[in-house]
């Protein structure tokens, strides 16, 4: 049974930075188009971040220059590692393939505020 667990997530100040990790099991995340997504309060899940099997990654106008998406296939872990964030960044961050998406985990809350 495949597996995503979404961590890392806390209460931050703006300006402040999270990395969050997504541990995989039943799959391995090297061999997937693997991305980062948010749901805000009453908002939709929106796709903010996406990487490549081969590491080419790309990123949500508004995060772009702030987020970064890494994956480590030894650890078959993805990684989201936010800088400078902002208010509006607030939501529950999930993690899931692209190309073949599987059931959603349960997300880590990400709340921005002074």
């Amino acid at each position: 049974q495949v597996q995503l667990v979404e961590s890392g997530g806390g209460l931050v100040q703006p300006g402040g930075s999270l990395k969050l990790s997504c541990a995989a099991s039943g799959r391995h995340v090297g061999f997937y188009i693997m991305g980062w997504y948010r749901q805000a309060p009453g908002g939709q899940r929106e796709l903010v971040a996406g990487i490549t099997t081969d590491g080419n990654a790309n990123y949500e106008p508004s995060v772009k220059g702030r987020f970064t998406i890494s994956r480590d296939n030894a650890e078959n872990t993805v990684y989201l590692q936010m800088n400078s964030l902002k208010p509006e960044d607030t939501a529950v961050y999930y993690c899931n393939s692209l190309n073949d998406p599987v059931v959603w985990g349960q997300g880590t809350q990400v709340t921005v505020s002074s």
